[in-house]
């Protein structure tokens, strides 16, 4: 019997695994989640290098005082585009390629909900910034109003601005579906016996997320195609002139733009709930507490949009209210950092690099909530706003938080991906590199922040000169580290050179996705798993 089940087993894998005839077939029309989380994660390395020589030039005009590399106006072009490619290019694609990779593995499924779909919220993506990057090379080059488009600065550039709002439309068409994609597979394709209390943390994060996109995503489009009749069709709906206002459009911004931040860190907290338990060798400290918190910062992310408009003029109830609300905030995200320590708190810890960048993401995401329940205080934010202290504070939360947490699920699942394992040396030289100039590159920007030196302009006081100076050193350090990342991936995948990985890879790794052999198979679960409570990393819940 044992014989014949081992046969069929074989026999089953023999079929199953068969890959698209040909690199067309296989890398543009082919519908399966694996290759389409390869196909974003590929997509969001490249963003990160293009958004990355864009932050350089920002950082080498800002090394000395004086005008000294480039034109002024490139100079808001690389501040508005830098974001707009890190936000829409590099963060969120990243985290929905791992969504796309894990989330069926994780939930026993055996591919997204609608594959056809996923294809194609991928391939917009590309066009998308094809128009966007496209402006600058323009005449009068590329948006530079920001990334917050505020008008009438964003509408004041040539043709680059119908480039720039039809680019967003794209990206946010992209978003809604993927979003779409993952609600349907989380919810109807889970395997027998995964209950919804029962999914991985990541699953869950990336659950709350998809719908926070949902909500979010038709505004920025409504905001941006007002912005668009604005320019085209003589609307006024942002033009004081003509009976609008300017700061309308700030709320319609930003009712969209606070969510936007936590799109882009919940997923982050989801994979440090998955990489912490494992190197701690123990559960996830607070399970459902991790689970209410996470919606709970989805739902009052909805409620303190106007934390980044105090200084607009608005009535003394609106700013408490938004200042308390915003306040509120640190709970639940404290009751996270809370549980992750007390995930660690006498486990028996081991520091591989994935490890090593998730404890990293609690300390230094952290440091970035403080700066922002600074920010968060009315009279002070009068002083901040504006200043480097909020560059400081969004780089906290986005570079050591998102970005940091994305490396560390990298590192984590690229065995599971590719059947190899990364070089270890290699990688914790990416991360000590990493993480002491990612440091020398921002903490000196809350000093900046605090003596005055406003955001966004290429030419400041002497005053600011050496503070400056160490920035930059840290930028261009950090830049160049990531090169050791995008080696190692080259290392591990394309040369194969690492060692063999196990199907569990990690000493006490759990869940469904180290049930599977390593490279993971092309079909994961063609039959459902039967799902046993002690493979799951949270299988003992009581409900």
């Amino acid at each position: 019997m044992a014989h014949h089940g081992d046969h069929a087993a074989h026999a089953d894998h023999d079929d199953h695994d068969h890959k698209p005839s040909g690199f067309f077939n296989r890398w543009f029309c082919g519908t399966n989640h694996k290759d389409i989380g390869t196909l974003y994660l590929l997509f969001s390395l490249l963003m990160f290098f293009i958004g990355g020589a864009m932050a350089l030039v920002i950082r080498a005009e800002l090394f000395q005082p004086g005008l000294q590399l480039v034109e002024p106006d490139f100079f808001n072009s690389m501040t508005t585009m830098h974001a707009l490619v890190m936000i829409f290019g590099a963060v969120m694609p990243a985290f929905v390629g791992l969504a796309n990779w894990m989330i069926p593995m994780m939930i026993g499924a055996p591919d997204m909900a609608l594959p056809r779909m996923n294809n194609w919220s991928f391939w917009i993506m590309p066009f998308a910034f094809m128009l966007l990057l496209s402006t600058l090379f323009m005449e009068g080059g590329g948006p530079a109003g920001g990334w917050t488009l505020y008008p009438p600065l964003s509408i004041q550039g040539g043709n680059n601005v119908s480039f720039v709002i039809f680019a967003v439309h794209m990206m946010g068409i992209s978003s809604i579906m993927g979003a779409i994609n993952i609600i349907a597979t989380i919810l109807n394709m889970r395997a027998p016996g995964m209950d919804l209390l029962k999914m991985p943390v990541f699953v869950w994060t990336w659950l709350i997320t998809a719908f926070l996109l949902i909500a979010v995503m038709p505004v920025l489009a409504g905001s941006v195609t007002m912005l668009l009749t604005d320019k085209y069709f003589g609307t006024s709906f942002f033009s004081a002139a003509g009976g609008g206002d300017p700061v309308m459009f700030q709320h319609i911004f930003w009712f969209f733009g606070h969510p936007e931040v936590y799109i882009m860190i919940l997923p982050a907290f989801g994979v440090a709930s998955e990489i912490i338990p494992t190197f701690a060798r123990k559960p996830l400290f607070g399970y459902q507490a991790m689970v209410y918190a996470t919606a709970s910062i989805a739902f009052l992310s909805f409620i303190v949009w106007a934390h980044h408009m105090f200084t607009v003029g608005m009535p003394l109830g609106g700013q408490l209210f938004f200042m308390y609300a915003t306040m509120l905030i640190a709970i639940p995200t404290g009751v996270k950092v809370f549980n992750w320590v007390a995930t660690m708190w006498r486990g028996s810890m081991t520091f591989e690099t994935p490890m090593l960048f998730a404890i990293a993401f609690v300390i230094l995401f952290t440091i970035g909530g403080f700066s922002g329940l600074m920010l968060a205080i009315v009279p002070a934010d009068f002083q901040y706003h504006d200043t480097y202290f909020v560059v400081a504070h969004f780089h906290y939360v986005l570079v050591t938080g998102a970005i940091f947490a994305i490396m560390a699920a990298v590192y984590y699942w690229l065995p599971k991906w590719t059947g190899r394992m990364y070089n270890e040396t290699l990688g914790k030289w990416h991360f000590w590199l990493s993480t002491i100039t990612v440091n020398i590159l921002f903490f000196p920007q809350h000093f900046l922040g605090l003596a005055g030196m406003p955001r966004r302009i290429p030419d400041y006081n002497v005053a600011f000169a050496d503070f400056n100076m160490i920035s930059s050193i840290g930028g261009f350090a950090f830049g160049l580290s990531q090169l050791l990342f995008a080696w190692l991936i080259i290392d591990t995948c394309m040369l194969k050179r690492g060692a063999k990985a196990t199907q569990g890879v990690w000493e006490s790794a759990k869940g469904l996705e180290w049930t599977l052999p390593s490279p993971a198979p092309y079909h994961s679960f063609s039959t459902p798993p039967k799902i046993d409570d002690r493979m799951l990393a949270h299988g003992d819940v009581s409900h």
